[in-house]
C-alpha cells in the first residue's frame, strides 16, 4: 500500500482509530492510538513525537522525544478491535535530524537487509520460523518479598487424568508423547486452525499447524519464508493473533521457553536462505545439496553461536530449555538428521529451492528482528571469510563416546555465559554499522541488570525443598 491508498482504506472501512505500532529494545510491541482523522499523508513523512523516554533500553528522560513514522506497507484493519481500526508498524526517528533511531530494532534489521545487497552476496535473506508456545486454562504467579510460585493448568494435562471433572472423560496427552495425535487427545486443533485463519485474512502465510511434543497444550505454527524485515513483522503480528484468539476463547498463551519442567520446552525454529533474483544461493554438490557459500554460511553461524544465542535464548528461562535431551539443540555441530546439532539441513527434497539452514536454537522469546540481524550477520561473516563449519554431526549424539563427545562443544549454559561471549565477539555485528556499539552495550547492560541479576537476587521455591530444613 501507499500513504494514499492507506488513507482511502480509512474512508472505505470507516476507520476511527489508527493504532500506530513499534517494537521496545528486548522485543515486546508496543502501541499508542490516534483518532483517524489526525493521519495525513504528511504523517508518512514527518510521523508523529512521543515520549520515548519509558520505553524499555530507550532513551533517557533527558533526550525523551522520538518519532513514529508509521510504514504504510504494514497496513491492516486489526481484527480485535470493538471500534474499526487501521494498525500500522512504525519506524522510530530522531526529531532533531529526522534519521533512523540506532536503537530501534527493526531499524537494525532494515540496515542488515540493505547490508546483505552491498556485499554482492545475495540479494535477498529469507526467514521462515516455526512458531512454537503453550496454550493453558489457567496462570497463576506472584512473586513478592515473602512468596514466590507459579501455576500453570491444562485440561489436556497429564496430570489431569485423575481429577474428577464430571466426567473426566480421558485423552490427555502423555509427557513426551504430544506430537500428532489426533483428536479428541488434540483438544487444540479447531483453535490453531482458527488461528491460522486469522493470520491468512491478516497477509501471513501458514505452512502447517499441529500439536507438539509436549503435554499441557504444546502447539506449533509455521509461517512460510519471507525477507527478513518482513519476517520479523510477521512473527510479531502472529504472536498477537495467537494470544489475541486464545484469549478470546477463555486461554492463554505464552512462547515462554519452559514453563513445564520435565517435558519438552519450545523454540523457534528458523530456516535461512540467500538469493540472488530467483537463484538458491545454498544448493550445490556438497554435502546434503549444499554450496560452497551454504556451506562457509553455516560456518559462520557455527562459530558465532555462544553470541548469537545472546539474541536467539534472550531469557533465563531459555537455559532451561537448552539442556540435553527433549530433542534441545545444544551441540555446536550441522547435520542432515541430528536434531541435537544447532544446525540442521533439511533434506526433505531434492530442489534446489528447497535447500536451507535450520538455526535450531532460537524461541519465540527472542526479538526476532535482532536475532534474524544477527543470524545474516553471522552468516555473511561465514561466508566472506570462507570459515568452514569442520565435519557434519551425523551420529545419534547418545551414541557418541566421552572422548567424542569431548570435541563438541555445546551452547552457553546460561544468559550471562551467552552475553559474556556477545561481550567477546561481536565486531562481525558491527560491520555496515548494522549494530552498533551502543546497541550492544545496552543489550548486555539490560539483560544483566534486569534478568540475570533479577534472578540471582531472588530466592527459588525449590531451595526451600533443598535446604528449609538444613
Amino acid at each position: 500500500m501507499t500513504p494514499k491508498e492507506v488513507l482511502a482504506l480509512v474512508r472505505q472501512r470507516e476507520v476511527t482509530t489508527v493504532d500506530l505500532r513499534f517494537m521496545d529494545f528486548p522485543g515486546v510491541w508496543q502501541h499508542f492510538s490516534i483518532p483517524a482523522e489526525a493521519l495525513t499523508e504528511d504523517t508518512f513523512e514527518e510521523g508523529i513525537g512521543f515520549d520515548g523516554s519509558s520505553v524499555v533500553g530507550w532513551r533517557a528522560i533527558n533526550e525523551a522525544d522520538l518519532l513514529v513514522v508509521p510504514q504504510a506497507e504494514t497496513a491492516l484493519v486489526e481484527p480485535f478491535s470493538a471500534q474499526p481500526t487501521l494498525a500500522m508498524i512504525c519506524n522510530i526517528h530522531d526529531p532533531i535530524t529526522h534519521e533512523d533511531y540506532t536503537r530501534d530494532p527493526r531499524n537494525i534489521a532494515r540496515k542488515a537487509a540493505n547490508y546483505l545487497r552491498s556485499t554482492g552476496i545475495a540479494d535477498t535473506c529469507r526467514i521462515a520460523p516455526e512458531l512454537e508456545f503453550f496454550v493453558f486454562d489457567d496462570a497463576r504467579f506472584d512473586q513478592n518479598g515473602h512468596q514466590a510460585f507459579y501455576h500453570l493448568d491444562s485440561e489436556e494435562g497429564a496430570w489431569n487424568r485423575g481429577r474428577a471433572e464430571n466426567p473426566n472423560l480421558g485423552y490427555k496427552a502423555r509427557s513426551g508423547m504430544g506430537y500428532f495425535p489426533m483428536p479428541p487427545t488434540d483438544r487444540l486443533a479447531d483453535l490453531r486452525s482458527e488461528m491460522a485463519r486469522m493470520m491468512h485474512e491478516c497477509g501471513i502465510q501458514t505452512a502447517s499447524h499441529h500439536h507438539e511434543v509436549a503435554t499441557g497444550g504444546q502447539c506449533e505454527i509455521d509461517l512460510v519464508d519471507q525477507s527478513l524485515v518482513v519476517a520479523a513483522d510477521q512473527v510479531m503480528l502472529a504472536k498477537s493473533i495467537i494470544r489475541n484468539i486464545a484469549f478470546r476463547r477463555g486461554k492463554t498463551v505464552t512462547f515462554m521457553p519452559k514453563p513445564l519442567h520435565g517435558d519438552n520446552g519450545s523454540g523457534m525454529h528458523t530456516h535461512f536462505t540467500l538469493w540472488r533474483g530467483d537463484e538458491p544461493l545454498l544448493a550445490g554438490p556438497n554435502y546434503a545439496g549444499l554450496s560452497d557459500l551454504g556451506l562457509y554460511a553455516i560456518g559462520g553461524l557455527i562459530k558465532h553461536a555462544p553470541a548469537l544465542c545472546a539474541f536467539a535464548n534472550a531469557t533465563t528461562n531459555s537455559y532451561k530449555r537448552l539442556i540435553p535431551g527433549y530433542e534441545a539443540p545444544t551441540k555446536l555441530a550441522y547435520s542432515r538428521r541430528n536434531r541435537s546439532a544447532v544446525i540442521r539441513v533439511p533434506v526433505y527434497s531434492p530442489s534446489p529451492q528447497s535447500r536451507r539452514i535450520e538455526f535450531r536454537v532460537p524461541d519465540a522469546a527472542a526479538n526476532p528482528y535482532l536475532l534474524f540481524s544477527a543470524m545474516l550477520m553471522a552468516a555473511i561473516d561465514g561466508i566472506q571469510s570462507r570459515h568452514s563449519p569442520g565435519d557434519p554431526l551425523d551420529k545419534d549424539i547418545y551414541d557418541l563416546q566421552p572422548e567424542e563427545l569431548e570435541n563438541v562443544p555445546g551452547t552457553p549454559r546460561s544468559l550471562e555465559e551467552s552475553l559474556d561471549a556477545l561481550r567477546a565477539d561481536h565486531e562481525f555485528l558491527l560491520r555496515g554499522d548494522v549494530f552498533t556499539k551502543d546497541v550492544i552495550d545496552t543489550w548486555i547492560w539490560y539483560k544483566k541488570e534486569y534478568e540475570v541479576e533479577a534472578i540471582r537476587t531472588r530466592p527459588h521455591p525449590y531451595e526451600f525443598v533443598l535446604y528449609y530444613d538444613a
